[in-house]
């Protein structure tokens, strides 16, 4: 059964970085587009970034553009999220998402998911 484990999150002060990961288990996702999520108290989960089964093609969402970047390394069958600048808005929890329809970079679709990270950032 595949499982999805992010690793990385915290508190931090605003202005600092944190990178997170997320290790997949039971099948591998390499060929296909993953992504992060996150998801704030009261409001609705949202993507913030995308990449493609090869890693060479990325979507962000306007919020974390130039700040966050995402990647991953298919030999070990992690996906990361390397997030700099961080701001207050941040905070959420994050999930890493994975499906087995795609291998072009998606927003829609994702169907296994992790427990998420708690990402705390002070102002």
């Amino acid at each position: 059964q595949a499982q999805l484990v992010e690793s990385g999150g915290g508190l931090v002060q605003a202005g600092g970085s944190l990178r997170l990961s997320c290790a997949a288990s039971g099948r591998t996702f390499n060929r296909y587009a993953m992504g992060w999520f996150r998801q704030a108290p009261g409001k609705e989960r949202e993507i913030v970034a995308a990449i493609n089964g090869s890693g060479g093609s990325t979507y962000y969402a306007d919020s974390v553009k130039g700040r966050f970047t995402i990647s991953r390394d298919n030999a070990k069958n992690t996906l990361y999220l390397q997030m700099n600048s961080l701001k207050p808005e941040d905070t959420a929890v994050y999930y890493c998402a994975a499906q087995t329809r795609y291998s072009i970079v998606t927003t829609t679709g994702y169907n296994y998911w992790g427990q998420g990270t708690q990402v705390t950032v002070s102002s």
